[in-house]
């Protein structure tokens, strides 16, 4: 009902993790952000598998890219597998990657927004920004991707109309989301984005429980954006794919990474098991797609998210956070305003 205690993490991380779940994906495209590694790749394997027409692997690295893209052909022997770049860090790139697929990318029927960063600092202890002046991990985490999802929403519209299909939007969670709620220099701010993201608020106390606000801001855009989206046969949701051994430790140091390692080394998922959850997600619960929309995901199953997103003070916030991103994207994109202005009118 809302609440998940740590005990109760460690409950479901005990838990059997279903066999994954599959479909027919021939003839359809799938875009796996961050595929290059872990969850991503994972679950990029897995959409192989299903002959899907298309898997585009979209990654930072062109290195790393083209790497994963012949590791996964000679794991699977899929021969359709594509690299993209796309660098979260940095709105031009983000921009290009949705323009080239204007031009090029044809149908998009599933889209995974699989990226996740721990917030850094410099020798001063002061949080990095990126090049548009955002605070690093809030940028890759939400701006980033929601900035891709409202600039791709249209073709995947499109894709629906011409294919009589119900794509699909994952964002990927995590239950740590739980555990956080947002401070009040954010939540009375005027601009609670810029606030959040300035190098002035992103003290070390609030960049330790910075992974889990950007999880909880992943939480609040889903709920935004399906709302929008109404009826719409575009499938919006985010998806928890528990903790699981992961590349995210690359970034820690000291005693978190010490216990992060012996947490992993106790209750981990693997990174394939925690894929599966991605998958389900992209192409599960067919039987009834009404039931998955804005929904939290967890072990294959629709959940309710925190008490916090569902209460009272969550929803009004949700709707300041999203009039906010808007706001803040328009800036970043003109087209930002004009397709969420379509989308809404149209559901």
């Amino acid at each position: 009902m809302g609440k998940k205690t740590a005990l109760g993490i460690v409950f479901d991380q005990l838990q059997t993790v279903p066999p994954v779940a599959t479909a027919d994906l021939q003839g359809k495209t799938v875009v796996v952000i961050g595929a290059n590694t872990g969850l991503g790749f994972e679950a990029a394997k897995h959409f192989a598998r299903m002959n899907a027409g298309r898997v585009i692997l979209a990654c930072r690295s062109k290195e790393k890219g083209e790497a994963a893209v012949a590791r996964l052909k000679e794991d699977t022997g899929y021969m359709k597998a594509e690299l993209w770049i796309i660098d979260l860090s940095k709105f031009s790139s983000v921009k290009a990657f949705a323009d080239r697929y204007e031009k090029e990318g044809g149908r998009l029927d599933i889209l995974v927004e699989n990226a996740a960063t721990m917030p850094a600092t410099d020798d001063n202890g002061d949080a990095l920004l990126t090049e548009d002046g955002w605070e690093t991990s809030f940028q890759v985490n939400n701006l980033a991707l929601s900035l891709l999802a409202i600039l791709l929403l249209p073709r995947m519209i499109q894709t629906a109309k011409a294919h009589s299909t119900n794509p699909r939007l994952v964002v990927v969670a995590s239950e740590v989301h739980f555990f956080t709620t947002l401070q009040p220099a954010v939540v009375n701010s005027t601009n609670p984005l810029k606030t959040f993201g300035s190098k002035e608020y992103c003290t070390t106390s609030v960049l330790g429980s910075r992974y889990f606000d950007t999880k909880l801001m992943n939480v609040f855009f889903t709920r935004a954006l399906s709302d929008r989206l109404g009826k719409s046969p575009v499938i919006v949701n985010c998806v928890n794919p528990g903790f699981c051994r992961s590349e995210l430790r690359r970034d820690l140091f000291g005693v978190k990474l010490a216990l992060v390692w012996a947490i992993e080394k106790l209750i981990a998922r693997t990174t394939e098991q925690g894929s599966r959850q991605l998958v389900w997600a992209a192409v599960g619960g067919e039987e009834d797609l009404d039931k998955l929309r804005g929904e939290y995901i967890s072990l294959q199953e629709v959940h309710e998210p925190s008490d916090y997103a569902l209460g009272e003070e969550g929803k009004v916030l949700q709707e300041r956070l999203w009039e906010n991103l808007i706001g803040e994207l328009f800036t970043v994109d003109p087209r930002v305003k004009s397709i969420v202005q379509q989308l809404t009118s149209s559901s």
